[in-house]
């Protein structure tokens, strides 16, 4: 008797899930929230939500700031597919620690835990990385876990922080959804600089934002940034700060309060519409917010007119917007004042300082740089100024070797990836004069770390900072501190103004700087490694060590 009730109550179940059409309907039968707003899940304070989570488009994308509930859609969207659809999902976060195991325990089993129709679905087992219910399985996956992400044939994708993540990964989860007829892809991030990432995948979509009727005026209008912020006072201690304001575009009224009550009447609007149907696009800001006050908007507009970080932050975090700070990236301008008369050498000056920089892929991009020098000893990048003499590509390491000869190089720095095992090879034929460099993430600094793998490359390898050495060799262009010749290659400049800094703040909220390309940086790449040479160059010079001009 009470297997029969028990049959009955699932199949009861399974056919009141398959009479629940929308995401949205799911949500607010079954979804249960925690803090800070408890109960039954609503789109009370977030009413966007309801037509993102409803898109029947198979690629969606969701450009957004902070707090936007654009996760907590996510989420829905996953459980809705698992539950309903009965569809196998793959969530992937930036990194496998802390991102994924953290949302697993603090997103997932939370959802989980605090829904009863939740917790009789999914299996009592507690894996991070995989749950399961029924025939239908959740997979959660860092981006940088590359093995993680093969073999898990799925029909929906969620990819969460899309900026964050290692970009190369995007490309083989979206392969795990290869084999479905049926397919969903959804990408969300906070953006960081302008056609990169999250708003470069924004742009091949309907670009829609979230109008309303304004309560004010009546008219169909949207929030956006800065034309519908007022700002009051002018420093921190100012009190007027608490007096900005939130308006209407249209009537300049104030829209500050209650903004809960009149976005219902919200709905999204394609600014692109030949994508309608196959790539939605999704942008919001926390103009829209509830529990973000115009004050606290007011006040990191303050610290943005003094600290790039906090300007980023606001652009990026608060506004949902791509954003680059001034100074960030090498500009045309730049380029152009550094340029001279003379066109590129075809052999070196035994008597300057000559090194050469090599990125290494399909094609090895080269520049190779005759060096002034104002002074030898410590910090002998700052007290020098290289001319650039050649810029090129060939196709094989050995073709490095006539360059090296023809330019008399006294040190050069190639890139230890990918092609390690013929890097090394170059190096042995010039010992001493190469050394093979390995981005390092314990750097922190401009300094060199020599390093020995005696399995791979021996003593020739260098561990170098990324960020401290761009910032010197990229920097030179705005300083007018390097000559280029009048016939330097367009891809060159292209190259080189690919290179983005971005800047974060860390788990102790200090800024950080790291680079981003937004297209092929291959050549920006070889002027770092040719500006990391010269310490090695003038080592070799005066029979010194590297440490010795850092």
């Amino acid at each position: 008797m009470r297997l029969n009730t028990e049959i009955q109550k699932l199949i009861a179940n399974g056919l009141t899930r398959q009479a629940v059409d929308t995401c949205t309907d799911w949500a607010r039968k079954y979804r249960v929230m925690g803090k800070p707003i408890a109960g039954p899940w609503g789109s009370k304070y977030h009413p966007w939500s309801v037509g993102m989570q409803d898109s029947t488009a198979p690629v969606n994308v969701g450009m957004k700031s902070a707090q936007a509930a654009y996760t907590e859609s996510l989420l829905n969207i996953a459980l809705f597919n698992i539950d309903v659809r009965r569809n196998d999902v793959l969530y992937v976060l930036p990194n496998k620690t802390p991102d994924a195991s953290d949302f697993s325990s603090a997103r997932f089993d939370t959802a989980i835990e605090l829904s009863p129709h939740l917790s009789e679905l999914f299996t009592r087992t507690k894996n991070i990385g995989h749950k399961k219910a029924g025939s239908a399985n959740l997979y959660i996956r860092g981006s940088k876990s590359k093995s993680g992400l093969i073999s898990i044939p799925v029909a929906v994708l969620c990819i969460d922080e899309f900026d964050r993540m290692d970009q190369h990964a995007i490309a083989l989860a979206v392969e795990r959804l290869s084999g479905q007829f049926e397919k969903l892809i959804w990408e969300i991030s906070t953006p960081t600089i302008p056609h990169f990432g999250i708003h470069r995948e924004f742009l091949t979509t309907t670009q829609e934002h979230f109008y309303f009727a304004c309560p004010r005026c009546t008219r169909q209008t949207e929030l956006i940034f800065p034309d519908c912020f007022e700002l009051r006072g002018e420093s921190l201690t100012d009190p007027r700060l608490v007096e900005s304001k939130i308006i209407c575009k249209e009537c300049k009224g104030d829209l500050s309060k209650d903004k809960w009550s009149f976005l219902q009447s919200g709905d999204w609007q394609p600014s692109v519409k030949q994508y309608i149907g196959e790539r939605r696009g999704f942008h919001i800001n926390q103009l829209y917010s509830s529990t973000v006050s115009p004050f606290e908007i007011a006040s990191l507009m303050v610290k943005a007119e003094t600290s790039k970080a906090d300007e980023q932050e606001l652009y990026n975090s608060k506004m949902g917007l791509p954003h680059t700070v001034a100074g960030a990236q090498v500009s045309d301008k730049d380029l152009d004042s550094c340029y001279e008369t003379y066109t590129m050498l075809t052999q070196g000056n035994p008597a300057r300082i000559n090194t050469m920089g090599v990125d290494v892929g399909d094609w090895l991009h080269v520049e190779i740089d005759e060096w002034t020098i104002d002074q030898m000893g410590p910090d002998i990048n700052t007290n020098a100024k290289p001319r650039v003499i050649w810029i090129g590509k060939v196709r094989d390491f050995e073709a490095l070797d006539v360059l090296m000869r023809k330019f008399q190089i006294h040190g050069a720095v190639v890139d230890i990836n990918p092609e390690r095992r013929k890097a090394k090879e170059f190096a042995d034929r010039f010992h001493g004069f190469v050394k093979l460099a390995h981005y390092s993430r314990g750097q922190t600094s401009k300094g060199m770390i020599e390093k020995t793998d005696h399995d791979i490359v021996d003593d020739h390898m260098l561990a170098v900072d990324r960020t401290s050495w761009l910032d010197i060799s990229l920097g030179r262009f705005a300083k007018q501190r390097i000559s280029l010749p009048s016939n330097t290659p367009d891809e060159y400049r292209q190259n080189v103004k690919s290179l983005v800094r971005v800047i974060e703040r860390d788990i102790d909220d200090n800024p950080v700087g790291r680079y981003q390309n937004i297209a092929p940086d291959h050549f920006g790449h070889a002027r770092n490694y040719a500006e990391m040479a010269l310490p090695l160059a003038a080592s070799v010079v005066d029979n010194s060590t590297i440490q010795d001009f850092l």
